[in-house]
């Protein structure tokens, strides 16, 4: 009679149940969250529904509630295009020097230099906004434009350093690290053949990262850039600081030299001074609008990276 086989468990088996443990968690991580703001959110979303959306009044006074979130809507996108307006070219610019023009000696301290940009905390950003940035953007940029373009509704009003024009900058160079980082690895992956065939039939250095290095690499670097929006779109404290927060009708960006909110300032300043159950909910839906933006960024940011940035033996698949 043949002895039965007993099946133990491996090490690599082993593995793949902690692994997929710990992915599993990230996945409930992310329910339990969006559990606990659409639950949080039903009491406001119901009382006011579209109109939430829509409204522009916010009035957390207990009795004379009421809630609209459309400005701090406005806000966040208005800060986050702004952010790209000035980070993108400067990130992409920063990756086509480095793996394309910079001698080794300096590559690798800028390199450096610049992924240490995404280890400084956001206060410190916010810190620096209001202390230095607010006088110099208020000097050199503000008044300026609203002196000589101030007929245009975007530079109209009175500028005073503190609103959305200064949060677009802070947002620029805090996005600058994870875009220009991104965009260098795309470049970086582009295969020397390719910019030797172009150099062979005559094309100038601009010629070729032109139309050959960034047009190879051009869904890795729009991968890059959704990546910065996401960071943007979700940034709180520096923008809190420097961004004004106004509230109300108040807060809609008609113009770049206003105060504002974003989603992100909105919650940080109010939801623990919230005097209701409906306020609570309120700031819990603004939760939930922000989250369902941020799963949209990450899920486009993942598929054109996944996409593009699959290297294997020197060559992009």
């Amino acid at each position: 009679m043949k002895p039965k086989l007993s099946i133990k468990p491996t090490g690599d088996g082993a593995f793949k149940i902690a692994t997929a443990v710990v992915a599993a968690s990230a996945l409930a991580i992310l329910v339990v969250t969006a559990y606990v703001l659409i639950s949080g959110s039903s009491l406001a979303l119901g009382t006011y529904g579209p109109g939430f959306v829509t409204g522009t009044q916010w009035n957390a006074v207990e009795g004379r509630e009421s809630f609209g979130a459309f400005p701090y809507i406005l806000g966040t996108l208005v800060t986050s295009g702004l952010a790209l307006l000035i980070g993108v070219p400067l990130s992409i610019g920063i990756a086509i020097f480095l793996v394309e023009m910079a001698p080794r000696a300096i590559r690798v301290p800028i390199s450096y230099l610049v992924e240490l940009l995404a280890a400084v905390p956001s206060v410190i950003y916010g810190l620096w906004g209001i202390f230095v940035l607010r006088f110099w953007m208020l000097d050199n940029i503000e008044k300026p434009l609203s002196a000589s373009l101030g007929w245009i509704p975007i530079f109209s009003g009175n500028p005073i350093g503190l609103d959305i024009f200064t949060a677009g900058v802070i947002l620029a160079i805090m996005i600058i690290p994870t875009i220009a980082s991104v965009s260098r690895e795309v470049i970086s992956a582009v295969p020397n053949s390719i910019r030797e065939g172009a150099y062979s039939i005559g094309a100038t250095k601009w010629e070729v990262i032109r139309h050959w290095v960034l047009a190879y690499g051009r869904s890795g670097i729009f991968g890059a850039v959704i990546l910065g929006l996401g960071r943007a779109i979700g940034e709180t404290m520096a923008v809190t600081m420097v961004i004004g927060n106004a509230t109300g009708p108040a807060a809609l960006p008609t113009s770049l030299f206003r105060s504002g909110q974003t989603m992100p300032s909105l919650i940080a300043n109010g939801f623990f001074d919230a005097q209701s159950p409906v306020a609570s909910s309120a700031y819990l839906a603004v939760g939930l609008i922000l989250l369902i933006v941020s799963i949209l960024i990450s899920v486009a940011a993942h598929m054109m990276v996944t996409r593009v940035l699959k290297v294997k033996g020197g060559a992009i698949e």
